[in-house]
């Protein structure tokens, strides 16, 4: 396992160390990639309405924000690599267990428990990453959230087969042993961060006390990190408004049939996926802020096709605009929470990914409510007007970069 930047160097342009924390983004993005087609199923076995079923999904994002600082503050005190392989590991059963549960307070806790090795593991994936790219001295974040993104497309693309085949618990069995089975890679080639930490009993107690000690020592770090999480939610409401609501605009606004509707989330992720492979190039190229001044425009651009063009290849390619523009902004914002001067990697990505994230709990709903009495375009125009927010913030990608300032 690497330890030093010149070590990282000299592996070239894919070392060990990059390659493991890959693997663990492809990873979790496969764990919620398998969950999607297993909801149906255990909503029926169980009984649960809509509404219901909405609320257990809103448990899932409980459990990932509260494991989110916890995490922070194992990463605080002696760095990212043993949280991201335990979170990992307790990946691997969390899936059958949930699918397996026998009834709906069980599920409640399985569902709890599942979004909380997924949150943990993506804040202390994302510390582990900024290690990595201080080491090699060159963006890597942006290709990691494609892996994540080729794997939730990976474990939703196999789901509905391998269900078919061998039901839903011999589906979620096989998606745990194949967690399982990259865990293997991952504990033998990550990068090793402690030392780039203080000895633990020079760090903060706790998750939650390290976050008011660190609040104590540099107040306006703290409030750095809560501005790029601010700009992070930002950037991720954009993107539950095409995850959630794209198909239901289609039927709804343009009379696309079941097939058709699918068309504008395929083209969101292909064009998002894509771009995240080509973001860390360009992000070397132009810089962070640039890069993200860049994509904002794109992703405007994009929103306000999709509310105003009133055709369905157009409101396609719309869909397509706001994946590529959306595809780098939060990967940088990642990097740059790992890089704010005065607050260890851990703790302020756990702040930022716990405020982002929270977006994404908040948008369906409140994207629903608007819906109801402004129309979905309506909604994507105001969307792409909200994106003034990331363009205003985006000196605070400076970080990303890696200068600590």
């Amino acid at each position: 396992m690497s330890t030093s930047p010149i070590a990282l160097d000299r592996a070239g342009v894919f070392p060990p160390a990059r390659l493991a924390v890959c693997i663990a983004f492809l990873v979790n993005g496969f764990a919620i990639g398998s969950w999607a087609p297993e909801v149906p199923i255990l909503a029926a076995r169980l009984g649960f309405s809509q509404a219901a079923l909405g609320l257990l999904i809103l448990v899932f994002g409980l459990g990932a924000i509260t494991a989110m600082p916890v995490i922070g503050g194992l990463i605080s005190r002696g760095g990212s690599r043993r949280p991201m392989l335990l979170t990992h590991l307790l990946l691997a059963p969390a899936l059958p267990f949930l699918v397996l549960a026998p009834d709906r307070p069980l599920a409640v806790v399985a569902i709890f428990l599942f979004g909380a090795m997924l949150g943990g593991m993506d804040v202390a994936m994302n510390a582990n990453a900024v290690a990595v790219e201080r080491g090699m001295g060159r963006a890597i974040m942006s290709s990691c959230h494609g892996f994540w993104s080729v794997g939730g497309m990976v474990g939703a693309g196999i789901g509905g087969p391998l269900i078919a085949a061998v039901g839903a618990p011999g589906h979620a069995a096989v998606a745990g042993l194949l967690i399982l089975s990259a865990l293997a890679l991952t504990l033998r080639l990550s990068h090793e961060d402690r030392a780039a930490h203080q000895p633990a009993e020079e760090t903060e107690a706790g998750s939650f006390a390290g976050i008011l000690a660190a609040a104590r020592r540099d107040r306006s770090a703290i409030l750095k990190a809560i501005a790029v999480g601010i700009f992070a939610l930002t950037a991720m409401m954009p993107e539950g408004a095409a995850i959630d609501w794209s198909a239901v605009y289609l039927r709804q606004s343009l009379a696309a049939d079941v097939v058709t509707s699918g068309f504008a989330f395929a083209a969101f992720s292909a064009a998002m996926a894509l771009f995240r492979f080509l973001g860390d190039g360009i992000r070397n190229r132009l810089g962070a802020v640039a890069t993200v001044r860049l994509f904002a425009v794109v992703a405007a651009s994009g929103l306000a096709l999709t509310g105003l063009a009133g055709s369905l290849p157009l409101v396609v390619c719309g869909f397509a605009l706001t994946g590529i523009g959306l595809s780098n902004i939060v990967p940088i914002a990642f990097s740059a929470a790992g890089n704010v001067a005065g607050l260890k990697p851990g703790i302020g990505i756990s702040i930022a990914s716990g405020i982002g994230y929270s977006g994404g709990l908040l948008a369906p709903s409140v994207i629903g409510f608007l819906a109801e009495h402004v129309g979905l375009a309506d909604v994507y125009v105001g969307l792409a007007a909200l994106l003034v927010v990331v363009l205003a913030l985006s000196g605070l990608m400076a970080g990303a970069d890696g200068s600590r300032d």
